[in-house]
């Protein structure tokens, strides 16, 4: 980098912090001129107006409840990463410069209409001079220096607060923004995201899974900060009127997803770790289709043989089991009581199994409620001295998902006895784990 550029990421760097600093001088002053909403509501709206990098740790700090406590994991769930769409034209010169050739050498057209706009990128139909409808996902212009910056100003933030308060040590606030970083910088990294989706769509080939499908990838019309994927037409998982328009077996839709999905996890590097409605498709062929991996989960194998063992007691009703593989998978410094800790998952469960989906109004509230299942569980094993490893909440997050699906498409349906689900192996014992 010449000494020019060097200046002038230095002055974006700091011109940031100082937007920073304003924002939250503005959020102190309203609340000490009598502004005074819940310190986590606080929160939450402060880091819609500071942008990218807040909105995506919000949604961080939604998706794990082993890190931080329940009243900010809940207001965050309403963490909103919808923004007002860039123009496009300033979307093309990324795009161009990207791709390092004029847009009509690539596309017949493009939508100047984005189809969605978050923090990070947008998305805009369009189709390939050789035909092919696709959907390209073009990274906001400066989205990942207002990330570094913002995270390394996290970081040096969050170890003067240890200084300063010893106690926070024990929290590992540094640690938690360390984890942070990483998973964000994954987001920003389109190649990344573009392996995933291979690893995927290799794991479906191998196991010759033709009812499922990810997004083919277009390598020569992506980049680090552009990923052309085809694109894909369908509804949510959970329109049932419309799926049934699409398939006559909308029950055995919900078994090949479920199939697909606990495979994944055997026999895949990663898991989709975000498969709420939007991205688990129905499609118009009948077959499923999983898309946007910008967020993936990966188990460690000293956790997975436990992990497949607390997944194996559910199905059995058996919370000894479920407690003592609860105790393996989380970290505790102290002994676990497995038999008041078996009571309390039994009351939770009990609770968990009366709750009516169809109840439920919209993605949104469907999402809270998940939420607050995977609270209960997260807090049960805290008053027990348990901490799950934030991948064990991503795991959890999606078999409720799944839980929720069930009750949808087959209410019927038991899911740990029925013969078309797969994820035991066929001696009924849960296969290990091949990576």
């Amino acid at each position: 980098m010449n000494p020019y550029a060097r200046w002038r990421h230095a002055l974006k760097g700091v011109f940031r912090i100082g937007q920073t600093t304003s924002i939250i001088a503005a959020t102190g002053f309203a609340w000490a001129t009598g502004e005074r909403l819940p310190t986590p509501r606080v929160l939450r709206l402060t880091f819609e107006r500071l942008g990218a990098t807040y909105v995506k740790l919000g949604q961080f700090i939604a998706s794990s409840p082993s890190l931080f406590p329940a009243d900010y994991v809940t207001e965050f769930q309403h963490c909103l990463d919808k923004t007002e769409p860039l123009p496009f034209e300033t979307m093309r010169a990324v795009l161009e410069r990207e791709l390092k050739r004029p847009m009509q050498e690539v596309f017949s057209e493009v939508d100047e209409i984005p189809l969605a706009s978050a923090s990070i990128a947008q998305v805009h139909a369009a189709k390939l001079i050789t035909g092919e409808s696709v959907v390209i996902k073009i990274q906001k212009p400066g989205v990942e220096q207002i990330l570094l910056t913002d995270l390394n100003f996290l970081y040096v933030t969050a170890l003067l607060l240890e200084r300063a308060l010893p106690k926070l040590k024990f929290a590992s606030l540094s640690g938690i923004v360390s984890e942070i970083q990483g998973c964000m910088m994954e987001e920003v990294d389109f190649y990344k995201e573009a392996r995933n989706v291979e690893q995927f769509r290799a794991y479906l080939e191998a196991t010759g899974n033709t009812q499922a499908t990810a997004p083919r990838i277009y390598p020569e019309a992506s980049s680090l900060r552009v990923l052309t994927m085809e694109r894909f037409y369908g509804v949510p998982l959970t329109d049932l009127e419309t799926i049934r328009k699409y398939t006559r077996d909308p029950a055995g839709t919900l078994v090949a997803a479920l199939n697909t999905w606990f495979s994944s996890l055997m026999l895949c590097e990663s898991f989709h770790a975000d498969l709420h409605a939007g991205n688990l498709m129905v499609l118009t062929d009948g077959r499923l289709g999983f898309i946007d991996f910008g967020i993936v989960g990966r188990i460690a194998p000293d956790t997975w043989t436990a992990t497949m063992a607390f997944i194996e007691s559910l199905g059995e009703g058996d919370f000894k089991k479920m407690a003592e593989s609860m105790a393996t998978i989380g970290m505790t410094k102290r002994k676990v009581d497995n038999a008041q800790l078996a009571l309390d998952l039994e009351a939770i469960y009990g609770a968990a199994t009366t709750v009516d989906p169809l109840s439920i109004g919209g993605a949104m509230a469907n999402d809270n409620e998940i939420n607050k299942l995977m609270l209960e569980i997260v807090a049960v094993g805290e008053r027990h001295g348990i901490r799950f490893p934030r991948a064990f909440a991503l795991l959890l997050k999606q078999m409720l998902y799944f839980d929720r699906y069930i009750r949808i498409l087959a209410p019927d349906m038991n899911l740990f006895e029925d013969d078309r689900i797969s994820f035991l192996g066929e001696d009924g014992v849960m296969p290990k784990r091949l990576h």
